[in-house]
């Protein structure tokens, strides 16, 4: 998910937005979306940087300081790009994550070219945005107290995360993740189809035509048919989308199957205050399955009961914490076998990040840290003075 092209771009606003001088963010999106300002405006900006040793954002922010001459209207354009960076930077530790998320994604102008794009893959990418949006909510709401979970914080669970992505897994047992344009064509003993809601599949943007219906019909179809053996329905009954949580009737595309061939399954019971996410699941044997079976007559769905309000309980964290006292002020060198990947500590120059990686033995143990206003760091632990902190 993190790898797609969307969500690398709207992470590299809130990277920019943490560290100025992140200049692989910086570069990424000063003309996304376009603004106007050219790779060439770009180049000479990076000699001017090169030649006064200093970062390509200082060259930017202040060109006639370092001699970096361009025509007025670009000019104007990059000081526009400057100032709404520098905004986005006010609110890094007064806003929650989902908050300023939230506000980058709107006002650098990626959600309105993703949502301008009605092709199949522009609604994809729109929607990939919202997922992440759904996180950073649910990463917020996870503080405590008056605790603020910030988009720097986000930042570091991201990096963590990514980096066990990046890890190759050589079991060949394992589930795969696709989309239904991507499974056209092939075919698994056993199907999962998620996320069967009303204006999520069918989704909303296709309810304006019959012809676009008939589409996300036809999708339907292809999605079920993948199936050799066995075929798992889903949908549920209640979702975050755009950062509010908000109840789901299931898709009009279950009831026009042939119910013969439908197992529902009642949900189980769960304990009072967790969230429900499966309210029920249906599955078919496709052998026994056809066309003739799949109706595309509409037919009316039934209006979902009303459910009291769930209250999200977030999972529970593996990473093991050091038991610590958080006014501590000791920065004194520790012992690197104090220090594990995962922890929160915090550095006199670079502030606070997370472990991401341990090497090497003592006394030239070095750890990789990353830092929401510095980007990573590699540090060698007998020199770093690094301090245990609570999140």
């Amino acid at each position: 998910f993190y790898q797609r092209k969307e969500i690398k771009d709207i992470l590299a606003y809130c990277r920019l937005t943490a560290n100025h001088n992140d200049e692989e963010a910086l570069k990424r999106v000063i003309n996304y979306p376009k603004r106007a300002i050219g790779k060439t405006t770009i180049d000479k900006a990076i000699i001017q940087a090169n030649e006064h040793s200093t970062t390509l954002w200082n060259v930017l922010n202040d060109p006639h300081q370092y001699g970096f001459q361009v025509n007025s209207g670009t000019f104007n354009k990059i000081q526009g790009f400057t100032t709404m960076i520098r905004s986005f930077k006010t609110a890094l530790d007064t806003k929650s994550a989902f908050e300023l998320g939230n506000e980058i994604a709107k006002n650098s102008g990626l959600l309105r070219t993703l949502h301008d794009d009605k092709t199949p893959e522009g609604v994809s990418r729109y929607e990939n945005i919202q997922e992440l949006l759904n996180a950073m909510k649910e990463f917020s709401d996870s503080a405590k107290g008056d605790e603020i979970k910030t988009l720097g914080d986000f930042l570091i669970d991201v990096a963590l995360l990514t980096d066990a992505d990046n890890e190759k897994d050589e079991d060949k047992n394992k589930v795969t993740l696709m989309t239904i344009h991507a499974a056209k064509g092939l075919e698994f003993p056993y199907i999962y189809v998620v996320g069967l809601e009303e204006n999520l599949f069918p989704s909303q943007m296709s309810l304006h035509s019959r012809s676009e219906l008939e589409e996300e019909r036809r999708l339907f179809y292809v999605a079920i048919t993948r199936a050799e053996k066995e075929c798992t329905l889903t949908y549920a009954s209640s979702r975050y989308r755009w950062g509010n949580l908000i109840y789901c009737e299931p898709s009009r595309f279950i009831d026009e199957l042939d119910q013969e061939y439908l197992n529902r399954i009642e949900p189980k019971k769960k304990p009072s205050g967790s969230f429900d996410e499966t309210p029920w699941e249906s599955s078919f044997t496709s052998k026994s399955f056809n066309k003739k079976s799949f109706s595309s007559k509409k037919t009316p769905t039934k209006p979902a009961a009303k459910k009291p309000a769930p209250t999200y309980t977030p999972p529970p964290k593996n990473l093991k914490k050091l038991s610590h006292t958080a006014s501590s002020t000791n920065n004194s060198a520790m012992d690197s076998s104090e220090l594990e990947v995962g922890i929160m500590v915090k550095h006199e120059r670079f502030g606070k990040g997370k472990i991401i990686s341990i090497d090497g033995d003592a006394p030239n143990t070095k750890a990789t840290v990353f830092f929401p206003t510095a980007g990573q760091k590699q540090l060698l632990l007998r020199f770093a003075k690094l301090e245990v902190v609570s999140e």
